[in-house]
């Protein structure tokens, strides 16, 4: 084994590099490529970002349009998740046995033609069922993460992930305000309308400009039925939540809908044993998830992705509804108010993507999750819209570090054959979290009410109980990333060297633990 030049050199070095010819360090990597593949995979992040951040100001209207109630509309947002949900793997899978671009651009062309759809919407169940096809977006983003990390050095994978998360903040900057201006001007459905001619421009220049991934599994056994089960527990958990105020908690559907989704979680946990013991790689891997950092990292995702969604949409109603209920905010004002978040996002995800490598992922992590949490927290103590944005600015701070920080873990950790399979369990459980909280949030708002001109609103327990909901897991995300194990940093240095039984390499562990700028 060659002698390292460096503990830099060292930290980052491939786990497999004797196996692994498509590994790409500093001096292999094509740097115009790269380029061209981020800068395709951050518009198209940004656009996603776009159309779905595009909807959120709208709903007060959509309901009132299809004359559906608070807990009924969730379903716009948590049919969507619950299809990507059971996409996501297998996306990511066929990603892994036809090639990653090939699938990339299929998806790009059923998510074009699902948003094209949906404008046109004449109902309320049209609208849904065409959200659900829409979904197909969600598996948009691990692809783009194992493609991203394939092309990049393992030590410049996190400035790349870190710019993509700062575009989230950058998606829904745009989306929040311009989709308002032109659901306000023009109506929601022109928001979709106005989407269409980028997606399609995206889908062409992936189609062109985009190498296929040279990791190929072609005999990779595809878990369709695992998938199945696991979108169809979702599904009924989720409609028994946004049902629940309208036909009661104790009602024989709804009890129903809850237990037969809980024996569909227990058949899916069956199914994916036998999967698993066959040797295939079941929807939710048990090897990979044995690994300590996905564990974590998934664990985190649907934590604070659940706590997001519920406070996200306790807080769209709560600016749009009158006064003394709400801030009676139009839609292009609520947009606006989302600025609020959007803008910290867009600066503090590059930000501690800088600073991870040297500080390390954990605790940047943490400290994400606790100022998500003060945020969350303190809009239950909010008693105006100043102070409510403010706690939208924390909030949005916290959530960019936390994301950018994260992420880490598991793009460092899995080899990168596996990049395919780990990053859609990620998106399975990110969205797990993200379509609970969307009909919670309904549920809690349809159950804690008041009258006002003779007519229900939510009372402002339900904003409380959403907010001090999700500042709780925030601070639950931030005390499991506790159990992860360094990757980045200082430490993971030390620990890395200390345990290499070469010559030179206690030296440098002891050099390294008293110098911190040896992180790189």
């Amino acid at each position: 084994m060659p002698a390292a030049s460096s503990p830099r050199t060292d930290a980052t070095r491939s786990p497999e590099p004797g196996h692994d010819p498509h590994a790409k360090t500093a001096e292999t990597f094509d740097r115009a490529y790269a380029g061209r593949i981020l800068a395709i995979m951050s518009v198209l992040v940004m656009i996603v970002m776009y159309i779905e951040g595009m909807l959120t100001p709208s709903l007060y209207s959509i309901a009132r349009e299809f004359h559906v109630d608070v807990s009924q509309i969730s379903l716009v947002l948590s049919v969507y998740l619950v299809t990507g949900v059971a996409l996501s793997p297998i996306a990511g899978k066929l990603g892994d046995v036809y090639g990653k671009k090939r699938v990339l651009t299929v998806v790009l062309v059923i998510y074009a033609a699902a948003v094209s759809v949906t404008g046109f919407s004449p109902s309320f169940e049209f609208m849904v069922a065409s959200r659900a096809i829409q979904g197909v977006g969600l598996t948009i983003f691990p692809l783009a993460m194992s493609l991203i990390r394939e092309e990049f050095p393992r030590e410049m994978v996190p400035r790349a992930q870190g710019l993509l998360s700062g575009l989230f903040g950058a998606g829904f900057a745009v989306s929040l305000p311009l989709g308002a201006f032109v659901s306000n001007t023009y109506g929601w459905r022109f928001t979709y309308h106005s989407a269409i001619p980028v997606v399609l421009a995206v889908t062409v220049a992936a189609f062109l400009f985009l190498r296929e991934s040279p990791y190929r599994r072609p005999q990779a056994y595809v878990d369709y039925v695992g998938a199945g089960l696991l979108a169809a527990a979702l599904a009924l958990f989720v409609l028994g939540l946004s049902q629940g105020p309208v036909w009661g908690w104790q009602s024989d559907s709804v009890l129903g809908l809850l237990v037969v989704g809980a024996i569909l979680l227990v058949a899916t946990a069956l199914v994916e044993r036998r999967v698993h013991r066959r040797g295939h790689d079941a929807i939710l891997d048990v090897r990979l998830l044995s690994k300590r950092n996905v564990l974590v990292t998934n664990l985190v995702i649907v934590v604070s992705g659940f706590g997001m969604f519920l406070a996200f949409q306790a807080l769209t109603f709560r600016l749009e509804y009158p006064v003394p209920v709400g801030f009676a905010q139009s839609i292009f004002q609520t947009g606006l108010a989302f600025v609020a978040f959007a803008i910290p996002m867009l600066v503090f995800a590059p930000l501690s993507s800088l600073a991870v490598t040297r500080i390390g992922t954990k605790p940047m992590t943490v400290l994400g999750c606790l100022v998500a949490a003060a945020g969350f927290y303190a809009e239950t103590l909010a008693g105006d819209l100043t102070q409510l944005l403010e706690c939208m600015f924390v909030i949005g701070a916290g959530i960019a570090v936390m994301n950018s920080s994260v992420i880490n873990l598991l793009v460092l950790t899995v080899e990168p054959r596996e990049m395919g399979l780990a990053t859609s369990l990620n998106a399975v459980f990110r969205n797990v979290g993200s379509s609970l909280g969307a009909p919670l949030a309904g549920s809690l708002m349809s159950t804690y009410t008041v009258l006002y001109y003779g007519q229900a609103f939510p009372s402002p327990s339900a904003f409380h109980y959403a907010y001090l909901i999700a500042a709780a897991a925030s601070l639950f995300a931030g005390v499991i990333v506790l159990f992860a194990k360094e990757i980045l940093g200082r430490r993971a240095v030390v620990t890395e060297l200390a345990s290499d039984e070469r010559p030179d390499a206690r030296p440098l562990a002891e050099a390294a633990s008293g110098r911190p700028g040896l992180s790189g």
